[in-house]
């Protein structure tokens, strides 16, 4: 008797410990102030899910999965590990998955959506650090960036190159400066939910949703983490996805931004045209002759410019009108 009364005392003694232990780690699921809810959108990630769900748990306190159209146990295997996971009949693209989830994270309470990629590329330990700016009021939206302190040498030359490419262009687009434009792994404060147009089909959302914030005005920080190429489960083809991403800003600028996207190569075609022409007549004063080839792209490279650089010109002028409009 007096041995199982004291078998019972050292095992209350160790549960004491541990509950200790837990209160005293500040990165365990529960200690944050803020109801934290982890979206992650999925197609045919049976593999990976399961382990990414139950990591994933121990930092939040929600963890939603959206199976967009998934043809093997995707589904089957989040709901297991203990993800409340909302299926898609056909694919969307990740931008009607996050659409879904972010729509599905505010009718459970989230006060901070954190997104993360289902292949096992994020390590959902950087949770904490992700989200301390927005509980500390720093900010609206933190995006992880890979990137932070300069693009991995690890990284193969083809990606540095269009990431380089792709942020220079999504920062004009946005008139913010992000270093890892294409990260998938932020988290957002739960009121900025509607600033986002969730149109993108493909993995170009990342930028949009960045032009969106830049748009409304949002205050994005960043911190560094960590990423796994190992893993790397996207079945498109780099170059193709960086072309992908590449045109939809494109279209993005032209509407946002069309002093970018018209008005600026208007003005480098005008003054190449100019400076041709300015060539030509000195050609000519010291006796030469035209050319008729050259002559006529010197004319089309002015007509062309000018037209474009009016153009964007008076589409700015329409879109600050209109922008005036709303707000007042």
């Amino acid at each position: 008797m007096g041995s199982l009364k004291m078998n019972k005392e050292l095992l209350m003694g160790k549960n004491a410990q541990s509950i200790s232990k837990k209160e005293e780690n500040p990165c365990k699921r529960g200690t944050a102030p803020q109801n934290i809810t982890v979206v992650l959108p999925a197609y045919n990630e049976e593999v990976s899910i399961g382990s990414i769900v139950l990591l994933t748990r121990f930092y939040a306190d929600n963890v939603i999965v959206v199976d967009d159209g998934s043809v093997d146990r995707t589904t089957e295997v989040a709901r297991k590990a203990g993800a409340e996971v909302i299926v898609h009949e056909a694919n969307t693209g990740k931008g009607g998955a996050l659409k879904t989830g972010f729509a599905a994270a505010v009718d459970l309470g989230a006060d901070i959506i954190v997104t993360m990629d289902s292949d096992g590329q994020h390590n959902p330990a950087d949770i904490p650090k992700l989200v301390a700016p927005i509980i500390e009021g720093n900010a609206d939206i933190v995006n992880g960036s890979r990137y932070l302190n300069g693009l991995g040498k690890n990284t193969p030359v083809y990606r540095r190159v269009g990431q380089t490419i792709l942020d220079r262009f999504t920062n004009i687009n946005s008139g913010i400066k992000i270093t890892d434009s294409q990260s998938g792994f932020r988290a957002f404060e739960a009121s900025t939910v509607d600033i986002f147009r969730f149109n993108a089909q493909g993995m170009a959302i990342e930028s949009e949703m960045l032009a969106d914030a830049g748009k409304a005005g949002i205050r994005i920080k960043e911190v560094e983490i960590g990423v796994r190429y190992d893993v790397d489960g996207s079945t498109k083809n780099p170059i193709q996805h960086g072309l992908e991403v590449f045109v939809m800003v494109l279209k993005d600028i032209e509407f946002n931004k069309p002093l970018y996207y018209f008005t600026v190569p208007g003005m480098s075609l005008g003054i190449g045209g100019l400076y041709m022409g300015a060539h030509f007549i000195q050609i000519f004063a010291l006796g030469g002759g035209l050319q008729f080839g050259p002559t006529m792209l010197m004319v089309l490279l002015i007509v062309i410019g000018t037209f474009m650089a009016l153009t964007g010109i008076l589409l700015h002028s329409v879109s600050t009108v209109m922008r005036n409009a709303k707000e007042a």
